[in-house]
């Protein structure tokens, strides 16, 4: 009921009937049954709901990196630093110069708001605030030892 018509309603001018009819009248008739269709149907005539990320994950990388001096560590935080993923191997440095490493490494990640997780003796994941770390190797390597102890 449009304004119009409820102002001369309201003045006593027309009969709520006649607008009801004219309504009636303006409004295409539509069909009893109503047609299926499939959702396929229905997304593909959908316009405008495409979203598109515009950084395209095939330019995702992870670096696998097994330094073996200190110096190589800025290295690993320039990958980190171009948003790439490192797998950083240390079983072929001695413990102390591990531990220096994993703490400039762990500065890095922390400045640049990404993560830092063990997957194993002396070898971590480091990764920026593009990628997102879910699970944890840790927990099944337990559960793995619980299950070789049970054989």
């Amino acid at each position: 009921m449009g304004v119009m018509n409820k102002f001369m309603n309201f003045l006593g001018l027309q009969e709520e009937e006649e607008i009801i009819e004219r309504e009636r009248s303006a409004q295409p008739e539509e069909p009893d049954h109503e047609i299926e269709t499939s959702p396929f149907e229905a997304r593909k005539n959908t316009k405008g709901n495409n979203i598109v990320s515009i950084h395209s994950q095939k330019n995702v990388r992870v670096i696998l990196s097994e330094p073996r001096s200190y110096d190589e560590a800025q290295d690993i935080a320039d990958h980190l630093r171009s948003r790439r993923a490192v797998i950083v191997n240390l079983q072929r440095v001695r413990t102390d110069l591990a531990l220096r490493i994993v703490d400039f490494l762990s500065g890095t990640v922390y400045a640049l708001g990404g993560n830092i997780s063990k997957l194993g003796p002396n070898i971590f994941l480091c990764t920026p605030d593009s990628v997102e770390i879910q699970g944890s190797i840790t927990e099944m390597m337990a559960e793995d030892n619980e299950y070789s102890k049970m054989r």
